[in-house]
């Protein structure tokens, strides 16, 4: 059995830790407000953004674009969303999970044309391992995104697309719904799936019966559709960063929260059994005296 001293020492330190793991989850808490504020504030201009889209493709208009041209896939870039720190449970593991699961796909394309594009510093440290080489390094974008540095992002891999040095660009990022569920998405960024889009579209005529798609548009609608996509796509890019970066905050708070917790619970067990040792030798001291005093 271990000394008081001992447990008394293990007490100290569980309550050290505690106040780190409570402070982290405060912080994670003021930085999740913040992203969430941020989400709000963007989603009204995301949803019409995609009504307006959606309502000129279903119109049955020819739509001529480098966007959309769908093509043999023999070079296929990855943009991976990850933390740049640790301490928020398995967030980075099922980015690194997934990951895996898609160069298995790619495989039969060789490792050189298969192109990463790490946000983040631990998948970026995770793909450095696995022999991949970055285009590039985007940890800033994790920590802080901003909309002009997403944007520089997705201009890039727009011109490759369209300059046809890749075929295929993914994304995997995880999907912020609540606080307590964080949803990892594979998502394809180019070429834009009008077929996807039209679905979207007659799903959202169910709920919404009296949407106006009597626009007047000048100078015609092909060229709006064309100046459009590429507003769209910079804008899921940032819209992932978004995500990713409510996600990590919110993972981040549970898995403080849950330490914290544990913390307590450890806190609690180690006291009732230095409080017994405490007892046990009070009492031990007691016979020894009661038993003196008769010899």
């Amino acid at each position: 059995m271990a000394s008081l001293k001992e447990i008394k020492s293990r007490i100290n330190s569980v309550q050290n830790t505690r106040k780190i793991t409570s402070a982290m989850k405060m912080i994670s808490s003021a930085k999740l407000h913040k992203a969430q504020t941020a989400i709000e504030n963007m989603l009204p201009y995301q949803e019409q953004l995609d009504r307006i889209l959606r309502n000129f493709l279903s119109g049955d208009i020819p739509i001529e674009s480098p966007y959309i041209e769908t093509r043999q896939a023999k070079r296929v870039a990855l943009v991976l969303f990850s933390s740049n720190g640790s301490l928020c449970g398995a967030f980075n593991a099922n980015v690194i999970k997934d990951f895996l699961h898609l160069i298995g796909e790619y495989r039969k394309l060789g490792q050189d044309n298969i192109w990463i594009y790490p946000v983040g510093r631990k998948i970026e440290e995770a793909v450095i391992r696995m022999g991949f080489v970055p285009k590039g390094t985007f940890q800033h974008l994790s920590d802080k995104p901003t909309y002009a540095e997403a944007t520089d992002l997705a201009h890039q891999l727009m011109k490759l697309f369209v300059d046809k040095d890749l075929d295929r660009v993914e994304l995997i990022y995880h999907h912020f719904k609540s606080v307590g569920s964080q949803t990892l998405i594979r998502e394809m960024f180019l070429p834009i799936d009008l077929l996807q889009i039209e679905e979207e579209e007659q799903e959202k005529e169910k709920d919404d019966k009296e949407l106006a798609k009597d626009y007047i548009v000048e100078p015609s609608v092909e060229q709006l559709i064309a100046d459009l996509l590429p507003q769209v796509l910079c804008h899921k890019m940032f819209t992932a960063c978004m995500d990713s970066s409510a996600s990590e905050h919110a993972a981040r708070l549970i898995a403080m929260q849950n330490a914290t917790d544990n913390a307590n619970d450890l806190i609690q067990d180690l006291t009732k059994q230095y409080n017994k040792g405490r007892q046990q030798a009070i009492t031990n001291e007691l016979l020894d005296i009661i038993g003196g005093t008769f010899k």
